[in-house]
């Protein structure tokens, strides 16, 4: 005869007036990995359909303990991601800006498979090298920390005037965290933790006495027409531009 199971009297979880249990995160939702950081770059949905005519900009978030990334080891860190990226080609990396906190590309991509598969490699192959160069940096045996803050945040630009704004943004955005103003970029016409050196779109020639062991950022020539020549109708740009805001549409 099968012995019947024992029933156990469950205790009861008590909610505050709103319906919220005691001592949940209300702003976690059961199933999902709760946000990395203070600061979660991008909420997690899934991502909008894309069109292979359209750019798509791409903001990249890191950690506090990575530390500033407008330093030559970082800055060729990033570099040697950007050159594994370089042989898809259904995903193209055309303009990038380093910034202390945060990455901003300009990309082109196939369809929003080619976007995730080609950002998926990219950040896998930056948070690689990066670690790998705070390790040699700070003298330990390797650095296996997280990199980057949660998802990156991605916005596809279908107008001529979308994509003129945004270049500025992101090739100018150094003026706008006034990083011109410090010592070791003070002088130089462009950024040189962008692309801006090899950037044939200014309104003026752009002339800087780089140093010998400059290595600018590997980068596609922008294949779809919004990026190759639409932006053009409102004009070239101005290097000493400062865009203004948090972003711009």
């Amino acid at each position: 005869m099968a012995r019947r199971r024992r029933h156990i009297q469950q205790s009861f979880i008590y909610g505050d007036k709103n319906g919220q249990r005691r001592g949940v995160d209300r702003h976690h939702r059961p199933g999902r990995p709760k946000p990395k950081g203070m600061r979660p770059s991008e909420r997690h949905k899934v991502r909008p359909h894309l069109l292979g005519r359209e750019p798509i900009h791409v903001t990249m978030r890191v950690t506090d303990a990575v530390g500033k990334l407008r330093r030559r080891n970082v800055y060729l860190a990033i570099r040697r991601a950007m050159v594994t990226a370089f042989h898809r080609t259904n995903f193209r990396i055309v303009h990038a800006s380093i910034q202390n906190s945060h990455l901003h590309l300009l990309v082109e991509a196939d369809d929003r498979m080619a976007l995730a598969r080609g950002m998926q490699g990219f950040q896998i192959s930056a948070a690689k090298h990066i670690n790998a160069a705070i390790s040699k940096e700070r003298g330990i045996e390797r650095r296996r920390g997280r990199v980057f803050v949660d998802r990156y945040h991605a916005i596809a630009i279908g107008s001529r005037r979308g994509v003129w704004n945004r270049l500025v943004y992101v090739l100018n955005n150094w003026r706008h965290h006034r990083e011109d103003r410090f010592d070791n970029t003070r002088g130089y016409a462009v950024d040189p933790f962008s692309t801006g050196p090899s950037f044939a779109g200014w309104n003026r020639r752009v002339e800087v006495d780089w140093p010998a062991t400059y290595e600018p950022l590997p980068v596609w020539e922008p294949k779809t027409w919004l990026l190759r020549e639409g932006w053009k109708v409102y004009g070239l740009l101005d290097p000493e531009a400062v865009p203004g805001g948090k972003d711009v549409d």
